[in-house]
């Protein structure tokens, strides 16, 4: 080199030189691996941080992430699938609360309203999630009896169903029988009986009401229709011409009663002041009937009814064969009630937890008021709440004796 200075100072990657007019910076070299790795297996320090992170995750850490995605993208579609709540107010909300988003570690997720009540949280008033569905279980059961009436006519299976509400078969089946109390199969076919109905009153032929309603045969229509109509679809469709109903009139303590049967079972028992307003009611439960009065045929009948008013009959059932036609909820309602003792009373809310549904109050009191079979089905012995008589197809005044001939008579 030239006169000057030379000095050599190296850094970690740096070799620098001086020379006396200028200064030169050069990179010293790297080695390569030996084994030749690529370059994208050499993973970063925040890789390296973010891989061990996702490995560490668990099931429900990705659930919840998932979920406070919907609450930061507030998404509408999965109001009612849960509710979360929120540490610094203690208020929950539902996912689309158009509130200002909280911050994450504040925030606890519940599966329904009822959770974070119990949590102590409170409802939010601006979003109210309590109003879109206080049990995402009941949404659920909700879309899918929609879209099974809208697609009654279709081959409708539990699979294609649970896809349809974004569930599995299983956890289907165990939802809907918890919300209604029967199976899905079972909604169907009461839908597709319905509809069927509802076809043969329009006048539409038997065949035409059959496929219509998403029978796939005659046989498995008939079958159906067999313990539920009581007759033949054809002769509903004719509004049970030709179908043969016999009844007797007799005195009871409470009032005039009438019997009415076909030749399966009793078909009505009914309650009124005079005989003519018991027939009014039997033609208009029986429109198009053959209506036959038969007292001596149905002496007999008379009096195990008799004895079953008295108390000296203590299960109906075994007596008095019915023919009745009812839907499931209905069947599950008037067998529950045949199963309170003679005596005692059961509000409208215990016998809906009875058949192991706690909300279905209303709709077990719209079951009592349309038994076609007084005292047989014993829905007098369903009361009010706070032990009021409530309500009676027959008369409150009827209700409330009845009430008071059984408590006598088992005192």
């Amino acid at each position: 080199m030239g006169a000057g200075n030379r000095e050599l100072a190296t850094d970690n990657w740096h070799l620098r030189i001086c020379f006396d007019r200028k200064i030169r910076i050069v990179h010293a070299a790297r080695f390569a691996y030996v084994s030749g790795m690529t370059s994208n297996a050499i993973l970063s320090e925040d890789e390296v941080i973010q891989q061990a992170d996702e490995m560490r995750s668990t099931p429900a850490n990705r659930s919840e992430a998932r979920r406070w995605q919907a609450v930061l993208k507030r998404d509408s579609t999965l109001d009612g699938a849960f509710v979360f709540g929120v540490s610094s107010t203690g208020v929950f909300c539902r996912p689309s609360c158009p509130a200002r988003r909280p911050r994450r570690e504040n925030v606890q997720f519940f599966e329904h309203a009822t959770a974070a009540e119990q949590a102590g949280y409170r409802a939010c008033l601006r979003c109210r999630p309590k109003a879109v569905d206080g049990n995402p279980q009941s949404a659920v059961v909700r879309a899918a009896c929609r879209y099974i009436e809208q697609h009654i006519e279709d081959r409708l299976t539990l699979s294609g169903l649970a896809k349809q509400v974004r569930r599995s078969p299983f956890h289907l089946q165990r939802t809907f029988k918890t919300v209604l109390g029967v199976s899905p199969k079972a909604y169907m076919d009461a839908c597709r009986l319905r509809q069927v109905k509802q076809n043969l009153r329009d006048g539409h032929d038997v065949t035409t009401s059959l496929y219509a309603a998403g029978y796939g045969s005659s046989s498995r229509l008939y079958e159906r229709t067999a313990g539920q109509l009581g007759m033949t679809p054809e002769k509903y469709r004719r509004g049970a011409v030709a179908t043969v109903v016999r009844y007797t009139i007799a005195a009871s303590p409470l009032g005039r009663m009438l019997i009415a049967v076909t030749d399966k079972g009793i078909c009505a028992i009914q309650f009124a002041d005079s005989e003519a307003a018991l027939q009014q009611g039997l033609m208009r439960e029986f429109p198009f009937a053959v209506r036959k009065r038969d007292d001596a045929a149905l002496a007999e009948w008379k009096t195990s009814l008799g004895r079953l008013i008295d108390g000296q009959e203590a299960h109906p059932s075994s007596s008095l064969p019915l023919d009745i036609r009812a839907t499931a909820f209905q069947r599950r309602v008037w067998e529950c009630l045949q199963k309170i003792p003679r005596g005692e009373t059961r509000s409208y809310s215990a016998v809906a937890k009875k058949i192991g549904m706690p909300k279905a109050a209303r709709a077990v009191a719209r079951a009592c008021a349309t038994n076609p079979v007084a005292v047989a089905i014993p829905c007098h012995r369903v009361v009010r709440e706070d032990g009021e008589s409530g309500g009676y197809r027959w008369g409150v005044e009827r209700k409330e004796k009845l009430l008071a001939m059984e408590r006598g008579a088992g005192a």
